[in-house]
Formats: C-alpha cells, structure tokens, sequence
C-alpha cells in the first residue's frame, strides 16, 4: 500500500519526489483565478486605440545629485530580508518572487526541429536577454536538466540550431498557447495555427508573424544543480550566437539598426501569468561628465 506523507515527510522520506511536486504546474499556481473565464469577462475589452507614444521624464528639472523623484517617501519605508535558502522554504516561492519582481521580462518564443528533421517545436522562454552585439550573443534559460529536457532544449543540443522570434501583441494569444503541455511529438505550429517561413543558415523555421526574428546557433549550455536539494538539476542555460536577422520591412530604419517601438509592439512577461505591453517610454540623454 501507498504511504501518503504530509510535506514534511515527503521530503524527509524522497527528497526528489517531493521537489517534482513542487515543481508542478498545480503547485506553483501561476494562474491566482478559480474560474479565469470570469474574471477575464468582468475586464475592459482590449484598447486597440493605444498608440507608442514617448512623453517627458517625471522629473524633467532633475539636477546632479538631487537623488530619486518621488520626494524621499520610498526612503520612509521598511524592507523584508529573504533568506533564498531558508529552512521550510520552497524553491517555488524563489521562482514566483523572480518571476514577479524581475520584470519586465523580453519573451524568446523559441523555434528548434529534431535532428531528423521530423518533429518541430514552438515555445515561449521569459528567461532570454541579449548579452553582447559583436558577436550577437543571447541567453536563454530552461527549467530542469539535461536527463529530463523538453523539446526545445532536446533540439536545440541536438542540432546546435534555433530561431529567437519575438512576440508582438497581434499574436500572443497564440504565442501563449505554445506554452502547452503537448506530448513529445505534438508541434505547436498546428496546435497555434501560426505559419512558419524560411530560414537561410539553419534549418529550423521562424514565425512569419513575428516582426524581429533571429537565425541562432548554439555555443554551450551549462546545467546548474539545486543548493536546497543536492543532486537535483534545475535548469539549464543555453548561450546562442545570432547569425542571421530578419526584420519586417514596415518596422526598420533606412540603415537597418533600428526597429520602431511603434510597429514592433512586443509583449513582456510579469510575475504568475500576466503580460506586459509597451505603449510609452521617455528618453534620458546619457549625461557626460565632462558637460
């Protein structure tokens, strides 16, 4: 007969087993609403009318040294010290404060193809930065490690190719529903309806919706291990080299170094399962020391 064991137990009795559901999609609990359908419909309908707009600074008088804007009223307020590695802490309460306060987050929707050349794959990554333009170097990082990588990380080890598309608002719905949980084999391409097109160095397709597309070729990955639960592996980094750009004609410069806001229009991930979308921004000249 099974044992059923309270938290306590579970981890003191199969630390790995304990951690796994942890790591679950119900225990994590991105998603705050019982019924998001609801909610959803009780919400102001989308505002297609919002165009970039870039306004001033709130402090546009703001002198050397005069510090932050708001007065010193955030000087007024106190501080929670967290201990990451506390006992009794789970690590998903680690992932969910990153997920909330790290934020905005940009969204590497990801584009690999198995080494044979019969399976694809689709999936959105909210941990991706570019880290370097010469050459373009881009990070994106997996959950879990190597014995038990999904998809894309499978593909792109196997193959050493991707492409890094990014999201804009006229297809996030379905850019989110790549996110599912599809068996091994299922593509995301038809279960989004999105359309993949061409690429020229790898063999692995873009988003022919996406407005910023980039050819990748994987450099190295590095597999990290838990610190609360030695021996687990939790995720993995993936270091890519960005060979080749693509650029809807309507969204880039004459000299083609710069995408407008106004026409990329990308979405950013926040903390459980909200979504950013970037409507305004303010320009802040570099200051010079010598001026």
């Amino acid at each position: 007969m099974t044992k059923n064991f309270g938290d306590a137990e579970q981890r003191a009795h199969d630390p790995s087993a304990y951690e796994q559901r942890m790591d679950s999609e119900k225990h994590v609990q991105r998603n705050p609403h019982p019924d998001f359908a609801k909610v959803q419909a009780s919400r102001p309908d989308w505002n297609a009318d919002r165009e970039w707009n870039i306004t001033k600074t709130k402090e546009p008088q703001w002198k050397l040294g005069q510090g932050s804007n708001d007065g010193g009223r955030s000087l007024k307020q106190n501080h929670v010290e967290i201990n990451p590695y506390e006992e009794g802490r789970p690590a998903v309460s680690n992932y969910k404060l990153l997920i909330s306060g790290i934020i905005p987050r940009p969204i590497g929707f990801l584009s690999t193809r198995s080494k044979d050349g019969k399976s694809t794959n689709l999936a959105p990554f909210s941990y991706t930065q570019v880290m370097n333009h010469d050459p373009p170097i881009f990070t994106v990082g997996f959950a879990g490690g190597y014995d038990n990588a999904k998809d894309t990380l499978r593909n792109l080890m196997d193959t050493n190719e991707c492409v890094i598309n990014i999201i804009s608002e006229h297809f996030v719905e379905a850019a989110n529903n790549c996110s599912i949980n599809a068996p091994h084999g299922v593509s995301e391409w038809a279960l989004s309806g999105l359309h993949p097109a061409p690429c020229t160095d790898v063999k692995a397709s873009r988003v022919k919706e996406a407005i910023f597309s980039i050819e990748g070729k994987l450099l190295e990955t590095k597999e990290f291990e838990s610190r609360a639960t030695p021996g687990k592996k939790t995720g993995v980094l993936a270091i890519i080299e960005g060979i080749r750009f693509w650029v809807r004609e309507d969204a880039i410069n004459e000299d083609k170094n710069l995408i407008d806001p106004g026409v990329l229009r990308p979405m950013s991930r926040l903390g459980g399962i909200t979504y950013g979308r970037l409507t305004e921004g303010i320009e802040i000249p570099r200051p010079d020391f010598d001026e």
